[in-house]
């Protein structure tokens, strides 16, 4: 198993951005200085040119959102927050200018040397470490059953969700199950919030593989919900339970 590489501060271009939703803007940034080493499922923090709310220096964490490739770029889904400074710099930025970035940082690690089936429950931005995985694992020809339960208010907060439908028919292992709390009238898909569907899926699953792990990422009341499940109504120990919230 490799180990995370130690977090350094360096320049984080901007090379593209583009709106995926009303709210989150997805953003393609490079490290100034050569290639950027991290593993799926860590972090960037980034060092704002502003205060907080009590006069520091502003930092904000995001998770990165591509798979590691060996090359200077990395990816991030940002939420804009009405009245979050961090979101707000970030959404204004143009292609070309520099944050400064201190990173990889995060042990969100799930080791592809000896992997286990898993179920990934993600709200919002939280599915973002799980794009990684995912494409980590497709890329190291990994065949393990990987399902992801997203859940969103509309069909128009959906992330990447024709880049995970074409990776769903391109590969019978993965499967993308999108819940809705807002579902239009003619939504055939899951309805609710992901804490609904959560005790189905993961008897499903695993039904078909021995001793699936069970990750989420998102808000903290969703993750301790889950969690609850998962842990105190389905058994599960905590080594197979893995979590991290945000907000």
């Amino acid at each position: 198993m490799t180990h995370p590489h130690p977090p350094e501060t360096f320049g984080a271009r901007l090379v593209e951005t583009s709106l995926a939703t009303e709210r989150v803007r997805l953003m393609t940034f490079e490290r100034e200085g050569g290639p950027f080493h991290f593993r799926a499922g860590q972090w960037v923090n980034f060092h704002f040119p502003l205060k907080d709310e009590k006069g520091h220096p502003l930092h904000r964490a995001y998770s990165i959102a591509s798979a590691p490739g060996g090359t200077s770029r990395f990816e991030l889904a940002i939420t804009h927050v009405n009245a979050g400074p961090g979101s707000e710099f970030l959404h204004a930025m143009r292609p070309g200018e520099v944050l400064e970035a201190r990173g990889p940082q995060g042990t969100f690690l799930r080791p592809l040397d000896a992997p286990a089936p898993a179920l990934f429950v993600a709200t919002g931005t939280g599915l973002a470490p799980f794009r990684a995985m995912v494409h980590d694992a497709i890329a190291a020809g990994r065949k393990e059953r990987l399902w992801v339960l997203f859940g969103v208010r509309t069909p128009q907060d959906v992330l990447w969700e024709a880049e995970l439908r074409a990776l769903e028919k391109a590969h019978p292992f993965f499967r993308l199950e999108v819940t809705l709390s807002r579902p239009p009238p003619d939504w055939g898909g899951r309805r609710g919030h992901v804490q609904e569907h959560v005790r189905a899926l993961w008897a499903e699953l695993a039904a078909l593989e021995p001793a699936p792990d069970a990750w989420i990422c998102g808000v903290k009341k969703m993750l301790l919900e889950v969690r609850d499940v998962l842990r105190k109504e389905l058994g599960l120990p905590r080594a197979r339970v893995h979590a991290e919230s945000y907000g």
